[in-house]
């Protein structure tokens, strides 16, 4: 009699590891907060569709989180005019967990609305206790340098990252 109640008990420890297993994969939603700040120079601000993806490293392995519309994740407020100069922007949102610490960021403008040209100062991503700064100090815009609506900022430690190209969807983890 006792042997079988030993059984059965490990039978529900076996049984209860996996569960916790599967609840604390990395599948599991984290929230994450982003601070956008526009640069207060003239016409800095824009009325594009902006997309953020964040990932845990150069080369895209393991997926990422992509928000397609920044906007949104906006807890800014109803009526707030999202992305004009000088505005310090928070968005927050939730989105499967990353493996690591997110350290690669892809901003994009969609170069859409009245004046579509973007001056961003900086991006910060808080992620569970962490936070990564983004230097961005450039124009999303094709009529302004460098002529590009997409911005690349690698913080993961290495220089070396696959050919990006919009042809090549990336792996990702979560589209939001």
């Amino acid at each position: 009699m006792a042997a079988n109640q030993l059984y059965y008990f490990h039978v529900l420890i076996l049984l209860s590891a996996i569960f916790i297993i599967i609840c604390t994969s990395a599948n599991a939603d984290c929230q994450y907060t982003v601070h956008v700040k526009t640069d207060p120079r003239r016409d800095a601000g824009t009325d594009s569709i902006i997309s953020l993806s964040l990932y845990d490293n150069a080369n895209f392995s393991g997926g990422g989180v992509v928000v397609k519309n920044l906007e949104s994740w906006g807890v800014m407020g109803p009526g707030h005019d999202y992305f004009e100069g000088g505005n310090l922007d928070i968005f927050s949102g939730r989105a499967p967990c990353l493996a690591k610490p997110v350290c690669f960021m892809i901003l994009t403008s969609d170069g859409s609305g009245n004046k579509p040209g973007w001056y961003v100062s900086f991006v910060d991503v808080f992620t569970a206790n962490r936070q990564q700064h983004f230097t961005v100090a450039q124009w999303l815009a094709v009529d302004e340098p460098p002529y590009s609506l997409t911005v690349y900022r690698n913080k993961c430690g290495n220089s070396k990252t696959m050919n990006i190209s919009e042809d090549v969807p990336l792996p990702l983890s979560s589209v939001v």
